[in-house]
């Protein structure tokens, strides 16, 4: 059976990501997202009414004029977790292609957001929701089939899918982090990816993320960031002024973390900012996590400052606001906190925890560096990554190489320079560069069997 992968987006930066494999005459497209930098570079883009093409030509989502070359039909749209370097591309592209979108209940979950907040296109492909440990038969000839592998990352119910074919599998391994106490949800199914690496074919083809690659040692267990957390806020405990707290509004687990000791110190916590309500009101609905007590979620401008307005009346040290910002966006919660656009009023000493890292980008990073400045002066005392990250580091891909001994790696998301460690750890365990380690671009084609 002839095997092909383009790699569509994601292999010259970090976001946008794209791959579609095609076995025989059926092809599944994993991932459909966006390089957020790309948008937040200029000023006041909705991209839900932009055009593919102007996003396209932007370098915002990925060019997937190359699938035409491709020689069968597109059975499955297949996003790994609900980030929107990996699912926000999906309301400009995936009408294109007559295939269902098969995600995760939570991913879809949020798929469905993004379709209904879409203003150009109308994208009517079917939803359809598969767990971890879930099988589906991809096309007609009963030879190809696609599963989910549970996997651990800064966000909820990720997965990894795996296509198996008569050639061996293809393991598509973005993103994940190899976490075996995780906070919310399974830990990572690593017997999986052993019986996988070694049952019938093996493993033809693991493709993988790089972020951390070039890290040593091992990336720690969300539960090590939960006691980062804790020891964080229990050191503030005394403190009667203001404790704002940001994160990921994606990240679930450490979104209900902050909750938990912002109770544990005496204080209510309050979600605050569009996408917090969004994420964490949808894992709460879906039951992946129970808040408990009473937790204001607030995502509509003047619903949050209203809320602002109730802090300052009832005293800050009552209260814990989780916000949106972390990055520096430009919109975001902290950063209008920070020009004082808010009700909210930082005093000097005020703290500011930052569970989160810089996305290492040269527009985030100065987005960031602004908005720490704008905290400062206004006295605030700022708490820097107190966070562990959701990807790989050494260890983890030794770990993956030795548990799937694929014939074939493919390094994705990050930019060429960001591959290259990569590269030497799969060289230093016997692949070579050109012969199974390939090191491909956006809109390019790879061959492994004729």
């Amino acid at each position: 059976m002839e095997i092909e992968i383009a790699t569509l987006g994601g292999y010259e930066e970090v976001g946008r990501q794209m791959t579609a494999v095609r076995a025989g005459d059926d092809i599944v497209i994993f991932d459909m997202g966006l390089n957020l930098s790309k948008v937040l570079i200029h000023d006041n883009v909705e991209t839900e009414s932009m055009h593919s093409l102007d996003l396209i030509d932007m370098g915002a989502i990925p060019d997937d004029r190359v699938m035409s070359e491709l020689e069968g039909d597109v059975q499955a749209i297949v996003p790994t977790h609900g980030h929107l370097d990996h699912i926000a591309g999906i309301p400009k592209l995936a009408h294109r292609y007559d295939a269902p979108i098969v995600g995760s209940p939570y991913t879809i979950e949020l798929v469905k957001q993004q379709i209904a907040d879409e203003g150009k296109f109308q994208v009517d492909n079917d939803l359809v929701k598969m767990k971890a440990g879930g099988t589906m038969a991809i096309g007609d000839s009963e030879q190809v089939e696609m599963e989910f592998v549970n996997v651990t990352h800064s966000i909820i119910d990720a997965i990894n899918p795996v296509l198996h074919t008569p050639e061996g599998a293809i393991v598509y391994g973005l993103d994940k982090r190899l976490d075996h106490t995780p906070v919310i949800g399974d830990p990572v199914d690593m017997d999986r990816f052993r019986e996988i690496g070694r049952q019938d074919e093996g493993v033809l083809c693991y493709i993988e993320d790089c972020t951390n690659a070039g890290r040593k040692g091992r990336t720690p267990s969300e539960s090590y960031a939960k006691k980062h957390v804790e020891d964080t806020l229990k050191s503030m405990e005394d403190y009667s002024g203001g404790i704002v707290a940001t994160t990921f509004s994606s990240h679930i687990a450490r979104v209900k973390t902050l909750v938990e000791y912002a109770r544990e110190i005496g204080r209510q916590p309050v979600l605050l900012g569009r996408s917090m309500e969004k994420y964490s009101g949808t894992a709460e609905r879906l039951d992946f996590v129970d808040f408990q007590g009473d937790v204001g979620m607030y995502g509509h401008r003047k619903s949050v400052d209203r809320a602002f307005k109730r802090i300052m009346k009832e005293g800050k040290g009552n209260f814990l606001p989780i916000v949106t910002g972390h990055q520096g966006e430009p919109r975001a919660m902290l950063t209008r906190m920070g020009r004082g656009e808010t009700p909210y009023e930082i005093d000097d000493g005020d703290k500011v925890v930052f569970s989160a890292s810089v996305i290492p980008e040269p527009t985030n990073e100065g987005q960031r560096y602004q908005s720490e400045q704008l905290l400062r002066m206004q006295g605030a005392r700022l708490y820097d990554d107190i966070h562990v990250s959701g990807h790989l580091r050494e260890e983890g891909h030794y770990e993956m190489l030795q548990a799937l001994q694929p014939q074939h790696v493919i390094p994705g998301h990050q930019s060429l320079e960001g591959r290259s460690p990569y590269v030497n750890l799969a060289t230093s365990q016997g692949y070579k560069l050109g012969r199974d380690i390939h090191v491909t671009q956006n809109g390019s084609v790879i061959q492994l069997v004729e």
